[in-house]
């Protein structure tokens, strides 16, 4: 996602993120949730008693793996990464942190002799992964779609251009998301009509900067209108 941009994509690849992270979450609910729902419901209705072994040391096992698996959570929750790739790789260890926990709850509750304990937690994971996978792509499918960043920057953006001396008006402002931190954005701007066109230029170049100093990456593209004159 941080490739440059080209002649086939001029704007970069910054969603890239977004298309990794709409796939990351049509798996998490085409297999992981499938197939956790798919294993648990029967035996939700038709409880086996198994015989197991060892489930001290499996208890024991999982404690420690959820130490381990808890490691990089806790250092991306730290870290505060933005961006689409981020936020699925934070899912994805999140739903892991989140089947040992219930892996552990249902082997704790298999040694008392609970054996429905197991697809009752299964069942549980599977709803969680959902909702977050669900989560997940309608966030990332937004912002393939163009997602505005906001009526606030917007209003931002419309007070920096008329603090610009000789732009007497601003509308049609448009922005969209591009990648995590890239703003595509373009407007127009109102000059005073029989205005220099090389001081229009400078007026909409000043707009320019001033924008670019604001929204930190991105493209700005201006048109100038003639405005009537008072």
């Amino acid at each position: 996602s941080r490739r440059q941009a080209d002649v086939v994509h001029m704007f970069g690849y910054g969603r890239a993120q977004n298309v990794a992270a709409l796939v990351a979450a049509t798996l998490f609910i085409s297999f992981t949730s499938f197939e956790l729902y798919r294993e648990a419901i029967p035996k939700l209705f038709a409880p086996e008693e198994v015989s197991y072994q060892n489930l001290n040391l499996a208890l024991g096992v999982l404690i420690v793996s959820m130490f381990i698996a808890g490691i990089p959570l806790i250092n991306m929750l730290r870290q505060k990464k933005h961006g689409a790739a981020a936020r699925a790789q934070l899912t994805e260890l999140f739903n892991d942190e989140l089947g040992l926990i219930a892996a552990l709850i249902g082997t704790i509750f298999i040694i008392q002799g609970e054996y429905i304990a197991d697809p009752i937690a299964s069942i549980v994971v599977a709803t969680i992964i959902a909702y977050n996978a669900i989560g997940l792509f309608k966030e990332n499918l937004s912002f393939l779609l163009g997602r505005s960043p906001g009526p606030e920057l917007l209003k931002n953006v419309e007070n920096l251009a008329l603090s610009v001396e000789g732009v007497m008006g601003v509308h049609e402002i448009r922005a969209e998301y591009i990648g995590p931190d890239t703003i595509h954005l373009g407007m127009h701007i109102d000059v005073l009509k029989g205005t220099p066109i090389e001081e229009a230029a400078r007026i909409a170049e000043e707009v320019r900067m001033r924008v670019h100093e604001s929204i930190k990456g991105g493209y700005c593209f201006i048109h100038m209108d003639a405005a009537a004159i008072p």
